[in-house]
């Protein structure tokens, strides 16, 4: 597994404080939001908050690509990626 998407997938864990899951169980290309995981709106601003907190990346919820990049934890770690510039 991706070291980012692991972290991702912890962060995840950690920050929504979803207790019956596992960060192992979430696979890399389900969907976060709805079905899949079935994440929320509420859920969706504290994960953009702490993506931003702990790496550093501006998350515009103005951009047409912010569902995109949300959409699942390797699309998350795509953005991450490309964001910081590595």
């Amino acid at each position: 597994m991706d070291e980012l998407e692991l972290e991702i997938k912890i962060l995840i864990v950690d920050a929504l404080g979803l207790e019956d899951i596992e960060p192992e169980e979430i696979d890399s290309n389900e969907r976060l939001f709805v079905e899949g995981l079935g994440l929320d709106s509420i859920d969706a601003l504290e994960l953009g908050m702490e993506i931003q907190k702990k790496y550093g990346v501006k998350i515009n919820s103005e951009t047409e690509n912010v569902k995109e990049h949300f959409a699942s934890v390797a699309n998350l770690a795509k953005f991450i990626s490309s964001a910081k510039g590595a």
